[in-house]
């Protein structure tokens, strides 16, 4: 697809043209109309780096066609023409991360560049694929460690379904992100923060920034009540115990963990 062609979709620039409409493939091959809230005319890359405030950074995922083979040489095409617009406006933003669930692409992007980090994005097995480096989360440290990326960017029900891993991919010196339909819970959240998950993706940043501030306020304020009723031998033990626990968030984790077991 060229330039012209891409831009000529959805809500156009100028007043009076109609763009082509718009549509979504879901998995069971149905076709939906693309229906957001808020919708604009669609952009370049060039345009969100030059248009979006600089103190927000950047993760550009990069996606591809999951039932089409890629050659080096095609992937090396794409890539290269993605890094040249981020090298252009680097200078401009501090933080900026590539991710993929494209295996071959996180890794070729390993070895293009090493001026930017790459995560690779996988679901740890909620869904099962032809390559097997994208359905475990081991599968994912495994090549995160081969390819020499800087992180895993998990499906969040995969880490509650296996919370153990989040030690294993710290252990292996990776960086942990989570996304997900889930993450729009604020106690989700708060419960990766306390297992040691590094960042989040969510749909609405403010509001559960904000619900999860609130959340751990409450927490904390349990804590400090359930603390000034016991005695002073079981508060030395108590701190020196990993992360527990309070009644609301055992409960919050009892109720959830089975919930995406059976998802």
């Amino acid at each position: 697809m060229t330039l012209e062609e891409f831009l000529s979709y959805g809500p156009q620039k100028a007043s009076g043209k109609v763009g082509k409409p718009m549509l979504r493939k879901a998995k069971d091959g149905s076709i939906f109309e693309w229906k957001v809230e808020n919708d604009a005319p669609l952009c370049t890359l060039q345009d969100v780096f030059e248009k979006v405030d600089t103190s927000l950074g950047f993760n550009i995922e990069l996606k591809f066609d999951d039932n089409k083979v890629y050659d080096e040489v095609e992937l090396k095409r794409i890539l290269h023409a993605v890094l040249k617009i981020v090298d252009q406006h680097a200078d401009q933003r501090s933080h900026i991360i590539f991710s993929s669930f494209q295996p071959d692409v996180v890794q070729l992007l390993r070895k293009l560049q090493h001026d930017y980090a790459v995560f690779f994005l996988t679901n740890g097995g909620c869904e099962i694929y032809a390559d097997p480096r994208r359905n475990s989360l081991e599968a994912a440290i495994k090549h995160c460690l081969e390819a020499g990326l800087q992180g895993i960017v998990a499906q969040v029900r995969a880490i509650f379904r296996h919370p153990a891993m989040v030690a294993k991919i710290k252990e292996s010196k990776l960086c942990l992100v989570t996304y997900g339909q889930l993450n729009n819970v604020p106690e989700a959240v708060y419960m990766q923060h306390l297992m040691g998950v590094e960042g989040v993706i969510v749909d609405c940043v403010e509001e559960i920034k904000e619900a999860v501030s609130d959340f751990s306020k409450t927490i904390r304020k349990e804590a400090e009540d359930d603390c000034s009723s016991i005695n002073g031998t079981e508060k030395e033990e108590r701190n020196r115990s990993p992360v527990k626990f309070s009644d609301r968030e055992l409960s919050f984790l009892l109720k959830l963990i089975p919930e995406l077991v059976q998802n």
